[in-house]
């Protein structure tokens, strides 16, 4: 086992482990600490806790120290001036002539990288606009093209459901999203309701798939034949959430809406069939 912490560097960004080398580090403060970018500033997120070496990337880093209010004082220097870089970096692209949309500008806490991030249609031959930048800055410079999810991860705003982006708030890590779990949850596959403001399937669809994987296993078919206790069946409709069965009994002339328990009473439907 090894001691750890949890430092995110940006909200909802990805969480890092580091070595708490013995500082009396509690969860929510902020430290400085050694990346592979330069020396950065992070909010602890996990508190300190015991994990199996295998679970983390070996060696760790150590955590340089404690932020102070000094420190504090930089992240918000370091914003301004990233700010103003965003500005000089949309001149020199238009100088430049270049088929790409800034998204955002960063600088590393101890200022030895400026990194700027932007999403383009395809490959950007961005070799002069580097060398324009570097002599400006007179520092280390990184353009990295994004995603369009990475794009509304970074600048936010509000889905379609009406709350904040998850992708912005919480969501550490996008996960994949399939045209099968909108078809599973019987949502419309009309692109401008299961879209998010990336233009992609909205993250949500995972959220409730794996419910709806264990329903489906648990539940007839749609159109299957069953008997139950009123006689021969056709299930017609599903509330797979609640694990309602519609029924269709030609000799009742009726339709009788089932609890997947009672199914299962009737022996229609047993727990071994299911799993």
């Amino acid at each position: 086992m090894i001691e750890v912490i949890g430092v995110r560097f940006k909200k909802a960004g990805k969480i890092y482990y580091f070595d708490p080398d013995n500082l009396d580090i509690e969860k929510d403060e902020y430290v400085i600490v050694e990346t592979v970018r330069g020396i950065e500033f992070g909010k602890v997120v996990v508190a300190k806790k015991q994990v199996d070496e295998e679970d983390v990337v070996l060696p760790l880093k150590k955590v340089i120290r404690v932020a102070n209010e000094k420190d504090k004082l930089i992240v918000v220097e370091n914003k301004e001036i990233a700010d103003e870089a965003y500005q000089t970096c949309q001149v020199k692209i238009k100088e430049h002539k270049l088929d790409m949309n800034l998204v955002d500008v960063e600088y590393t806490f101890d200022r030895n990288k400026v990194i700027f991030y932007f999403t383009a249609d395809g490959r950007v031959d961005f070799r002069n606009l580097v060398k324009d930048l570097a002599s400006v800055f007179k520092t280390r410079i990184e353009l990295r093209q994004i995603g369009v999810r990475d794009e509304a991860k970074l600048l936010g705003g509000i889905g379609p459901c009406g709350r904040m982006l998850c992708c912005s708030t919480f969501l550490g890590d996008f996960e994949p999203v399939s045209i099968k779990m909108a078809k599973d949850q019987n949502l419309s596959l009309n692109p401008s309701k299961i879209s998010g403001l990336c233009g992609r399937l909205m993250c949500c669809l995972k959220y409730e798939n794996d419910d709806y994987e264990t329903a489906k296993r648990e539940l007839p078919d749609l159109g299957e034949e069953i008997k139950t206790g009123y006689g021969q069946g056709k299930v017609v409709g599903l509330n797979i959430l609640e694990r309602l069965i519609q029924v269709e009994i030609p000799e009742k002339e009726r339709v009788i809406e089932y609890t997947l328990d009672e199914l299962m009473e009737e022996g229609v439907i047993n727990t071994q069939a299911a799993d």
